[in-house]
């Protein structure tokens, strides 16, 4: 009998000089105006990268050529409070949907112009303990910097 080993979740938070409905719709359906092109897991080079805003609705990387890859599920969508994802990436940054680990996000107001983002990214235990510790120290190094992009797109003036 195999014993699972748990790995430590990652968390990250966030402060946005923003409405918590605006902090939700930029990360959801503006998801391409801060997810960085580079950083793509599916056909180079990416043109779009969005989320579907519903339940079971897919992130997807568009290609340039028009070829869409599922990232991760929502498989739980209460807007403008909580979205979880399934993540559907390998440890070697590949779609497969056999992967399960899971972006946990929820949006606190804090008053009616600024919102706390708590994102967690867990589960990399269903991985398998080599590949998930792998995946655990990749997103534990890069979810800070996609934060900071997401703030920033955030709290932008039009």
């Amino acid at each position: 009998m195999s014993e699972r080993v748990a790995i430590a979740p990652v968390r990250k938070t966030v402060h946005i000089n923003a409405p918590i409905a605006h902090a939700f719709e930029v990360f959801t359906s503006g998801l391409t105006r801060w997810w960085p092109h580079d950083h793509g897991v599916g056909k180079q080079p990416i043109a779009k990268v969005m989320m579907e805003p519903r339940l079971g609705g897919r992130w997807l990387e568009i290609s340039a050529d028009g070829t869409a890859t599922t990232v991760a599920t929502i498989t739980i969508w209460e807007p403008p409070h909580r979205l979880v994802l399934v993540w559907q990436i390998n440890a070697q940054w590949k779609p497969d949907a056999s992967m399960k680990s899971e972006v946990d996000v929820r949006f606190l107001a804090d008053g009616p112009e600024a919102t706390t983002v708590e994102l967690t990214h867990q589960k990399f235990e269903t991985m398998g303990a080599e590949a998930g510790t792998s995946m655990r120290n990749d997103v534990d190094r890069g979810w800070p910097g996609l934060m900071e992009r997401f703030v920033r797109e955030a709290e932008k003036q039009d």
